[in-house]
């Protein structure tokens, strides 16, 4: 069986372990107060462009957009999302559990539309009942989408001013953010941060066993949000383990001095391990990996396309969706994993195929002799 099942069904990129295996000996402090999670929140900083950012590091995805919806709202507020959402589909009532509830607008390509947001927004501004409801504080959105597609910065910017508009805060999920990057021809993490209040770097589907870097672009945590942390589960007593993943993924090269164990450039995708593109000097390993995945993915979708597959949306990302009649989904599932997204109608079946970090050329060679037909 060859996988396309997901980005975060492998192990740790092998610069990532190689720095966990370096550091194993040591003795450092806890929660997070070590040296190599430092090292890693200031790389961080510099690659975001925000020196003054505070930056906490959570054990997943949905711990990350559990914690800092809850810490950021208060008690009787609500967050805005679309009917595709994570929180508002993926994660079992997360948010709702602690009392936020999500108000779910129209999806246009699994994305928020600024012209949606601020007409639900004059709607509840204009009900005299709105005191009775529950008070939006928050817009939530994902780079990429749940459907692999990217906002341009122009639509960021409509959404942030819209936000700001309303009093209303946003926060991006950044779980497959490395692909969102290595795929936009205009969103930077630079860019990214002077246009929300809070968004995070996925670890777990981009190189790292597991972690998110939250980030709070401009100091503006909120207050006890270490506690916030904690009190969501989202915290590891032996926070290095983070802290040495993202030390390794935000390294910039084999001799980057800031970094307490210099990393080596090696190992980085030779074509029997992890692909076959090199880590570009003066950028972070985070970012070299994710454009690796990108090169798969389109060349996946040119050989999917190429075999007769229609596809479902058109995703510049590492998740292609594609239509599949059903007797060919049974058929290919017993010798390839993927997702069944959804029926299509009653003959065929939405199915996703992901690449990651870890595609490799073998693998697209195998997809390509099991579907040609």
């Amino acid at each position: 069986m060859i996988s396309f099942e997901c980005d975060y069904n492998n192990g740790a990129h092998p610069q990532v372990m190689r720095h966990l295996m370096e550091t194993n000996g040591e003795q450092t402090l806890t929660y997070g107060f070590d040296v190599y999670s430092d090292n890693a929140k200031e790389k961080i900083r510099r690659a975001c462009g925000c020196p003054e950012a505070d930056v906490f590091f959570l054990v997943g995805g949905t711990q990350a957009n559990a914690t800092v919806i809850d810490g950021m709202l208060r008690s009787f507020e609500a967050v805005i999302t679309v009917d595709t959402g994570h929180i508002a589909i993926h994660e079992a009532g997360a948010i709702e559990a602690r009392g936020h509830k999500v108000i779910a607008l129209k999806e246009e390509q699994g994305k928020l539309r600024a012209d949606d947001l601020r007409a639900y927004m004059e709607w509840f501004s204009a009900d005299e009942s709105r005191d009775h409801l529950a008070q939006p504080g928050m817009v939530y959105i994902s780079f990429p989408t749940e459907y692999g597609t990217l906002y341009s910065t122009e639509e960021i910017e409509r959404i942030y001013a819209t936000c700001q508009t309303y009093g209303l805060q946003l926060f991006i999920d950044g779980a497959r953010l490395g692909y969102g990057l290595a795929a936009s021809p205009d969103v930077t993490l630079p860019w990214l941060a002077r246009h929300c209040d809070a968004f995070y770097i996925g670890g777990t589907k981009v190189g790292a066993l597991c972690g998110e870097a939250v980030v709070f672009p401009r100091g503006n945590a909120p207050r006890c949000f270490f506690s916030i942390v904690k009190q969501h589960g989202a915290l590891l007593a032996k926070g290095r383990l983070t802290g040495v993943q993202f030390d390794a993924l935000f390294s910039v090269s084999a001799a980057d001095p800031s970094s307490s164990s210099a990393i080596d450039r090696s190992s980085l995708h030779s074509a029997d391990s992890v692909g076959n593109r090199p880590h570009d000097e003066g950028e972070p390993l985070y970012l070299s990996i994710s454009r690796h995945a990108i090169d798969m993915a389109m060349r996946l979708k040119a050989l999917l396309q190429q075999n007769g597959f229609r596809l479902y949306i058109d995703s510049p990302t590492n998740q292609q969706f594609v239509i599949i009649d059903n007797d060919r989904v049974r058929e290919l599932e017993q010798k390839v994993l993927f997702t069944h997204w959804g029926p299509y109608d009653a003959g065929h079946t939405v199915c996703r195929f992901v690449t990651s970090w870890a595609t490799t050329e073998n693998d697209l060679e195998a997809l390509q002799f099991i579907v040609h037909r």
